[in-house]
């Protein structure tokens, strides 16, 4: 499942049940752009969520987000793993282990 996140308020809720792969991104991003479609892809197999790091400023702050595309898992609301940069398919994989 993938959703995009529209305000910062739902954040907390969306990522407090189960395992998130949170993108943190912007729509002018070259690697996020690239990034994007294999997202799509693996949207199938874990529950991803997109951030706009332009939209939700404050969200990319409470994480410490310095570049961008930053990939962070949760579990049951807990940060257990962060990667920044393009990563393939085989590489998000193994980050959601």
């Amino acid at each position: 499942m993938l959703k995009i996140l529209n305000n910062e308020v739902d954040f907390d809720k969306e990522i407090k049940n189960g395992k998130w792969l949170v993108d943190f991104y912007a729509e002018w991003c070259g690697p996020c752009k690239m990034l994007a479609p294999i997202l799509e892809e693996l949207a199938s197999e874990y529950n991803i969520l997109k951030v706009d790091t332009d939209k939700c400023p404050s969200i990319a702050m409470k994480y410490g987000i310095m570049s961008i595309p930053t990939l962070i898992v949760f579990n049951n609301g807990e940060k257990v793993k962060q990667s920044m940069g393009y990563m393939p398919a085989d590489d998000i994989r193994e980050l959601m282990k």
